[in-house]
């Protein structure tokens, strides 16, 4: 019996022909640049009233106001108080965020059954798609102004964000490791916690990380809503035109952030190696 060898096509130039062309990508970003051309003609944007020389003038006294920020003594304690507290509602929101997202990723990834985890996926849904001042409307309202009610719009919005996150890093995971120590005799969750969780870790302290990141811009959002913080200082010198304190608690925000930015990143670059 003849065994037959199949030779593959070669081009004249010796090499192999290239493949089909794929006309889904094309037609996908035609589709998003008539998006883009049908936004921008849709919008009322009048970009010419913004570059005005009269626009100019307004913009260029209103930016003069904020110098030179005031760099008192007991204005800068004062600042560095509500920065802490900006700090600790997004740094206690975010773990609060973690524990319920790690608690709603084992059913959110499918290891319960579909039926959980579909309930689990609409949970995490919900919690995500309502914006942090809108949980914060409802949490002031609950537990009254301060840093209190922030934290908790923080925990709900990220503990969406995150449990979705970590759900799809769990499904995402190689399953023969752990199925190898389950036919070993191992249990589920000693399996669990051996195979899957060292594989997505890494990724999830990323994410945490990047939400981290988020809730420090989102805490001081929060404060102009009553949550405490930056924010509600920013809010109360701008409503009385007190522009060099406002400009200063602006520098506190910016510093503040580049702070989280870089340890984040720090932490990032361990975790990584």
């Amino acid at each position: 019996m003849m065994s037959t060898t199949i030779i593959p096509t070669t081009t004249a130039a010796g090499m192999p022909p290239p493949p089909a062309r794929s006309w889904g990508t094309l037609v996908l970003f035609a589709l998003l640049l008539l998006l883009v051309v049908a936004s921008f003609a849709t919008l009322p944007l009048p970009w010419r009233d913004f570059f005005t020389l009269e626009s100019i003038k307004n913009m260029a006294e209103f930016l003069a106001g904020f110098a030179p920020p005031d760099l008192s003594t007991p204005f800068l304690v004062k600042t560095g108080i509500a920065a802490a507290e900006t700090l600790a509602m997004s740094a206690l929101g975010t773990i609060i965020a973690v524990a319920v997202g790690l608690a709603l990723a084992l059913p959110g990834a499918g290891r319960w059954g579909r039926a959980p985890r579909a309930v689990v996926r609409g949970v995490l849904n919900v919690l995500r798609s309502i914006p942090e001042l809108v949980w914060a409307s409802v949490t002031l309202i609950a537990v009254g102004l301060g840093p209190f009610g922030g934290t908790l719009a923080l925990a709900a919005h990220t503990s969406g964000v995150l449990g979705r996150l970590f759900s799809d890093s769990l499904e995402n995971a190689a399953p023969l490791p752990e199925q190898s120590l389950r036919t070993n005799g191992a249990p589920a969750l000693a399996a669990f916690f051996y195979a899957t969780l060292p594989q997505t870790l890494p990724q999830m302290m990323s994410y945490t990380l990047y939400r981290w990141e988020n809730n420090i811009r989102a805490a001081a959002i929060l404060g102009v809503v009553g949550a405490g913080g930056l924010g509600q200082m920013l809010k109360y010198h701008l409503s009385l035109f007190q522009m060099q304190q406002a400009a200063t608690v602006i520098v506190a925000m910016l510093l503040m952030v580049a702070l989280v930015d870089a340890i984040s990143f720090g932490l990032r670059r361990l975790l990584t190696r």
